[in-house]
């Protein structure tokens, strides 16, 4: 993979010269800066760059990180030329009519029929507005899997809401049987449905939970800031797919454009049901919210100023790329899924690795053949560091030593965790490179290498 900047920058060109003919009635104003003195910066901060892992790269299988597409990287530029702010209207007139475009778009990809939203900081930003507006409306304990994303708790503790984590099956999805126990307290205000655990990439039970709803009466929200574009790929599993066919019942949705959406960091957005709950957002400003009657933003966000850049891109690459089923960029992410698949059976045959939980979405984690945890610890943490001296670069995950023998029961416990190597393939490239990733691998096994 090559960084294609000849032909994106002559795109870029010819947006801006678009750009800047909108505004071609105003008087000469020209701007002063040393521009030698910009290109030298410019180059030490490329050289500084270079310490970066190849993230764009598919021999990059380790975290959550994802290159933004093109147009979302030409788009996110080409604002800047103005930087608008999508706080309030007069800052950002045209990128916070995107920005409504866009989220009407996502609304409308979980089927819902009614909703209020806006774009965020990123998934803890839009967690705490949807923890923030629950706690609110419906004060309780939050209650999250023990494998969901540790913002959970920590948020809820800065709004000083009570928290207990979900004991989690062998596959990493929320326990029923736990749950159940704590809401026979009665004092639960919010159960979070992870939708793709940050960890395991695993689907919680939303159907049952929806059901339980019913009974005790608290708020669903859903946390699909991973795995919520996986709504229109086709290849999720009948399983999962259950689940996913319920999200637009939930209170709140919390999904991250920068991860799946193609975005450049940081974009996230969350989506509330009920369009009512703007009445919370309810404050006074003394100068922002004057130059037009129409909504602003701001009024409906507990951020102030915003990017209007990364709405712009977002527009941009769902104008491009709709989300629709069967579409190219549902099929981006059925190639992921499909990578990940392959993967997790090459290990299912490898005698060096076990491959654990069967992957739900496009996280897979594995872990290497020993006699006991600690020695498989200890031989993921050899084989991760080896890896990178082969520009492959992976996860670590430690996970209770419980989950991992469930899948490998012949393992000696001799730890409390296990850790394990974890490999997101979130690009859909990584499925032309399962040979090279799955061969390096065996050559780096115990005993091979």
């Amino acid at each position: 993979m090559h960084f294609r900047h000849g032909p994106e920058l002559a795109l870029l060109d010819e947006a801006l010269h678009s750009l800047e003919a909108g505004f071609s009635e105003l008087p000469q104003a020209n701007s002063h800066y040393d521009l030698q003195g910009v290109g030298a910066v410019l180059q030490e901060a490329a050289r500084r760059m270079r310490a970066n892992y190849p993230y764009h790269h598919p021999r990059y299988a380790g975290q959550m990180l994802k290159p933004p597409h093109p147009v979302a990287r030409l788009a996110y530029a080409l604002s800047l030329w103005l930087n608008p702010n999508n706080h309030a209207l007069d800052g950002g007139r045209a990128s916070s009519a995107m920005e409504m475009e866009c989220v009407k778009a996502i609304a409308g990809m979980f089927g819902m029929e009614q909703s209020l939203g806006h774009l965020c900081g990123g998934g803890t930003m839009a967690n705490l507005e949807a923890l923030w507006v629950a706690g609110r409306l419906k004060p309780g304990r939050i209650v999250a899997s023990e494998q969901a994303h540790y913002t959970h708790a920590r948020l809820s503790e800065v709004l000083k809401l009570r928290f207990s984590a979900v004991p989690a099956t062998a596959g990493g999805g929320m326990d029923l049987d736990a749950l159940r126990t704590l809401l026979e307290k009665n004092d639960v205000g919010t159960v979070v449905a992870t939708i793709g655990t940050t960890g395991v990439g695993a689907v919680d039970p939303l159907a049952e939970i929806l059901e339980l709803r019913d009974k005790f009466g608290f708020r669903v929200h859903v946390d699909a800031a991973y795995g919520g574009y996986f709504h229109i790929a086709g290849g999720v599993g009948d399983a999962a797919r259950r689940h996913y066919d319920c999200i637009a019942k939930a209170d709140s949705i919390v999904i991250d454009p920068h991860k799946h959406g193609l975005q450049p960091y940081g974009c996230g957005c969350v989506l509330f049901s009920d369009p009512e709950v703007g009445a919370l957002y309810k404050h006074d400003s003394r100068y922002t919210y004057f130059t037009s009657d129409d909504l602003h933003l701001g009024e409906i966000s507990l951020e102030c100023s915003r990017p209007g850049a990364a709405a712009v891109a977002l527009w941009a690459t769902q104008r491009l790329l709709p989300m629709e089923r069967g579409g190219a960029f549902a099929a981006g992410l059925d190639r992921s899924l499909l990578a990940a698949r392959r993967f997790w059976q090459h290990l299912a045959g490898s005698d060096s690795y076990i491959a654990l939980m069967e992957p739900e979405l496009d996280i897979v984690v594995y872990a290497v053949n020993a006699t006991d945890a600690v020695t498989a610890s200890r031989l993921a943490r050899d084989v991760f560091e080896r890896a990178a001296e082969q520009n492959l670069h992976l996860a670590l995950i430690d996970l209770p030593a419980a989950m991992v023998r469930h899948f490998w029961p012949q393992l000696e416990v001799n730890s409390d965790t296990v850790t394990c190597l974890r490999s997101c393939l979130m690009k859909p490239e990584h499925l032309d490179w399962i040979g090279d990733i799955g061969g390096t691998l065996d050559a780096l096994a115990p005993g091979r290498a």
